[in-house]
């Protein structure tokens, strides 16, 4: 029985997160899928498109483990939110996404990843997606 944390912005995140847990995830499994909103007054735009990212994660792995969603709107940058909520449900795994790095962009991955890669002790995987066009 393996606990994860996936932490999404995005449908895009979310699907990549899903295709990594997919053939990974047991029946027996629990997947807590996260949305952080860093601002507690998160405009309408983003509330929707976090539940969006929730509801992307559910509807691709319900059929093969449990999974619960959370959206945070509590003030705190998303790491904050990511390695709290992980601690608190004794997570074994941390799933994140990056976006794939540009011909022009020198950072391979974004702030809240490499927050959360510096100051967690959980396992991690890091898996990239490409950019919206």
């Amino acid at each position: 029985m393996t606990t994860f944390v996936v932490a999404t912005d995005s449908v895009h995140t979310s699907a990549a997160l899903c295709d990594y847990l997919f053939d990974r995830v047991a029946e027996d499994d629990t997947v807590y899928a996260i949305n952080s909103l860093h601002d507690e007054d998160a405009d309408p735009e983003a509330i929707r498109d976090g539940k969006d990212a929730l509801n992307a994660v559910a509807s691709r792995l319900a059929a093969v483990t449990t999974v619960k969603t959370e959206q945070f709107s509590r003030g705190n940058v998303p790491a904050e939110d990511i390695l709290s909520f992980s601690e608190e449900v004794d997570a074994d795994e941390i799933v994140l996404g990056v976006r794939k790095p540009t011909e022009t962009s020198k950072v391979a991955i974004g702030s809240v990843s490499e927050q959360v890669l510096l100051h967690s002790d959980r396992p991690m995987a890091v898996v990239p997606r490409e950019l919206e066009t």
